[in-house]
């Protein structure tokens, strides 16, 4: 038998199977292991193989599997060739019990696939509910039975490629990203501020921080109000342009910047890096850092719910474990809290005393660009004003000194110098060379409208073109002169640093103060999910590679006896009263009697003698002998299976269907899931310690219940307990198998096609009422769902079976006995087991 037929392994929902035959060095502890396995009460279930002259001495035994409540038996008895009788105690009796009796002495390599289609709940009531209604309730099984499989090349890849996709190779940590993350990590991932503190003042007027806060704004108010009013015309030509003091303004915006920086260090610096305390709160307030109470978005008590939402998510997308480990490290190493102290280097690239000693230097003024094109163009101007006749020897050179005048101003009003003079950074604005230039451009002028004699208005016309362009122009080179200043200046990023320093001393305050508790239970509890899930992958690999169970079908000793010869079929046409009376009437005598000397059967030769005729010459001719039977070729038997297949059995081997790998992959995926549901309650209390609890027992047993499911059904069936919703894959998808045979073979009515497990030897003990026959046609849902459609079960018979599992589908014929065949005996007869 299977090794998993046994109480050591049972199916979850199948009859608990166990064998009696000899030689069982200890029934007792047999029948003991089948009642120790859980089945739920009322519906107790149980598959007993048993020599068939052993069934009375066993009765006890068969008595004792009720000793936990009613049970219903199917025993499976195994006789031999010679056997003419079957004796039957009243503990396997109808309704709750019922004998199949099977004569050909199979060996145990024909016998698991019958055990394996008996155990199933459906096919089992079935057949229980059929024996209640023949004589005695002891039936002789005919079966042809198709079975869908994998081949063992196709099985140990699937396998392996199933555990590969769960544990996945070794990937190094990526980086956590909040999109897609529950609401409760991304906060912790963005270092955003949550909307209930969008409004919460953290450096107050009053505080130490908050009044240098100020006091920069302030300056910087009042160097920008300067600026705007120095750079126009006001500020160059009005007196009012003195008033503003912009290297003042500067240098105390400076300076409150220096102190502010300096008092954001020093609070950086006194938090620390451990959790949040009264004391903390109190050093901070001292220092101008106003916290508020937690936030209501985000709490100790919601990161472990999203932690497991997370990784379940991760799961649900297909990640192997190793990946979604490599995930969550990172999210372990990435919400760790550094402490505040290392945000220290994030405010020296925001403001570092480079930036300070940058802002507060003083800056050269420059005005009117070169000094030749300035000369030049002052001159050039000069030269156009005397050309009046006569009055241009004084309007020429006049132009040039108002030039000169005009740039000396610039040169008193500079910005860069203080009312007092107590701040200057001195300036170049070409007094000089406008002078020079104009006095020589004007005598020039002068003399050429001498020697002209322009017309008065042409001379007036010259004049006033001249003034305006000198004034334009210096009002021009004094707006450029101080924008370029002020831009080399650069007061206006002051305003820059101070946000940036306010939004880092808010996500300081939020992140590495108020959210510290946080952060570290996350960070832990991240880690210790990251630790589970490596060792899972490893002893997946561990199992996959080295220290599997193996599960296989045709697997483990085999019991001493014939080999079926699997390649004969016999018709039920021979099966009437003349042909059974008048052949049995033929037959010799054998040591049980008349007419039973041990035929062929299933696993003799083809007739009736194992030698030559009476006479020596040719064998007498077999009028049992075996018709092939239809559509049923036996394929070559698999890896390390000595016997072929039993005749009533056609075995059909694919290499994996397109869903199998991905099929297996999500059922192991769900059992993980089952296997952490328990783990985040010790993840809650003690993330240190719950990311070394012991998951390797509980995940083997998840690795084998999949094994065996693998081979049971190639995983048709679902996990036991599983909450999974999912639509299962149809059995065509998962086998490469198409059931086109099966729904033939199940539309087929023709008795013939079902192989008995009988010789002709023994037909003369079966019912001659073929309308006592019962029948039970079975097949896995599996095999009629999803992508195969429904077309080719057009016209199934009605009394199909629909099993919820397995990989056999077919039809079982159940044939009563003679009544004189059966004996019942009593208790008091029948002794002690």
């Amino acid at each position: 038998m299977s090794p998993r037929a046994t109480p050591e392994h049972p199916v979850p929902g199948n009859a608990v199977c166990l064998d009696l035959r000899a030689p069982l060095h200890d029934p007792d502890g047999a029948v003991r292991a089948a009642l120790d396995v859980p089945q739920p009460i009322g519906d107790r279930r149980f598959l007993v193989v048993d020599d068939a002259d052993q069934l009375v001495a066993h009765q006890l035994l068969h008595e004792r599997l009720s000793s936990h409540g009613p049970a219903r038996i199917v025993c499976l008895a195994v006789g031999t060739p010679g056997q003419r009788s079957l004796r039957r105690s009243l503990t396997l009796r109808p309704r709750n019990a019922g004998v199949l009796w099977v004569l050909d002495d199979p060996d145990d390599a024909a016998l698991r696939p019958l055990v394996d289609v008996l155990s199933g709940p459906e096919v089992f009531k079935a057949v229980l509910e059929a024996l209640a209604g023949v004589v005695h309730g002891v039936a002789v099984p005919a079966a042809r039975v198709l079975e869908h499989d994998l081949t063992d090349e196709a099985r140990a890849r699937s396998w392996r490629q199933a555990v590969e996709g769960l544990a996945g190779p070794d990937v190094p940590a990526q980086a956590p990203a909040a999109k897609g993350a529950p609401a409760e990590l991304a906060a912790l991932l963005d270092e955003s501020v949550p909307p209930s503190l969008a409004d919460h003042v953290w450096l107050p007027a009053h505080g130490r921080a908050g009044g240098l806060l100020l006091t920069c704004e302030e300056a910087l108010d009042d160097a920008v109000e300067g600026y705007t009013r120095v750079r126009g015309p006001a500020g160059f030509l009005a007196a009012s342009g003195r008033s503003p003091d912009l290297p003042g303004d500067i240098e105390r915006l400076a300076d409150c910047l220096r102190r502010f920086r300096t008092a954001v260090a020093d609070a950086f610096t006194a938090a620390g890096g451990s959790r949040l305390t009264a004391e903390h709160r109190g050093h901070l307030r001292d220092r101008g850092v106003e916290l508020p109470e937690m936030p209501r978005e985000i709490s100790r008590a919601g990161i472990v719910p999203a932690l497991r939402d997370h990784t379940y998510e991760l799961m649900g997308r297909g990640l192997p474990l190793r990946s979604i480990a490599a995930r969550l490290a990172a999210l372990s190493t990435r919400t760790a809290p550094a402490g505040s102290a290392a945000r220290l280097v994030r405010l020296d690239e925001i403001c570092s005393t480079d930036e300070v000693n940058r802002l507060a230097a003083q800056h050269f003024f420059t005005a009117g660009g070169s000094r030749p094109a300035a000369a030049a163009t002052t001159g050039a101007l000069a030269f156009l004003a005397g050309l009046w006749p006569l009055l241009g020897w004084a309007l020429g050179p006049a132009v040039g000194v108002l030039a000169a005048v005009l740039a000396h101003l610039m040169q008193r009003r500079r910005p860069n110098r203080s009312p007092d003079g107590r701040l200057d950074g001195g300036g170049s604005t070409g007094t000089a060379p406008r002078l020079a230039g104009g006095l020589v451009g004007g005598a020039a002028g002068a003399a050429v409208g001498q020697a002209l004699g322009l017309p008065l208005w042409a001379g007036a016309a010259a004049v006033t073109v001249a003034v305006a362009v000198v004034l334009t122009l210096a009002l021009r080179d004094w707006t450029r002169a101080v924008d370029d200043w002020w831009a080399r200046a650069d007061p206006e990023r002051a305003g820059t640093v101070l946000r940036e320093i306010h939004q880092l001393v808010i996500r300081t305050a939020v992140h590495d103060w108020l959210f510290a508790d946080v952060r570290h239970h996350c960070s832990d509890g991240a880690g210790a999910v990251a630790r589970l899930l490596r060792s899972l992958a490893t002893t997946a690999d561990t199992y996959a590679y080295g220290t599997a169970r193996e599960h296989a079908y045709d697997s483990g000793p085999e019991r001493a006896g014939p080999v079926p010869s699997g390649d004969a079929a016999w018709s039920w046409q021979d099966w009437d009263d003349s042909a059974g009376d008048d052949l049995w009437s033929d037959a010799p005598d054998g040591p049980d009697g008349p007419g039973l000397s041990g035929g062929p059967g299933l696993s003799g030769g083809p007739g009736l003698s194992d030698g030559p005729g009476p006479s020596g010459g040719p064998e007498d001719p077999d009028p049992w002998a075996r018709k092939p039977a239809p559509s049923a070729p036996v394929p070559p038997p698999r890896s390390g299976v000595a016997s072929p297949s039993p005749a009533w059995l056609e075995r059909r081997h694919g290499d994996g269907g397109p869903a199998l790998v991905d099929t297996l992959v999500a059922d192991l995926v769900e059992g993980t899931v089952r296997i952490l549901d328990g783990c985040w309650a010790g993840i809650e209390r003690d993330p240190a310690n719950a990311g070394r609890l012991p998951l390797d027992e509980r995940l083997t047993e998840l690795l084998d219940e999949t094994r065996v499911r693998l081979e049971r059904d190639v995983a048709a069936s679902p996990p036991p307990g599983g909450a999974t919703r999912r639509e299962r894959p149809d059995a065509a998808r998962l086998t490469g198998v198409a059931p086109d045979a099966v729904a033939r073979l199940i539309a087929d009515d023709d008795p013939d096609l079902a192989v008995p497990m009988c010789g002709p030897e023994h037909l003369r003990l079966l019912s001659h009422d073929p309308s006592s026959v019962r029948q039970v046609r079975f097949v896995p849902e599996s095999m009629r769902r999803g992508a195969t459609g429904d077309d080719i079960w057009r016209g199934t018979a009605e009394d199909v079976e629909w099993t919820g599992g397995g990989r056999h589908a077919g039809v079982l014929r159940l044939v009563p006995l003679r009544p004189d065949v059966v004996r019942i005996v009593r208790a008091e007869e029948a002794g002690a087991p």
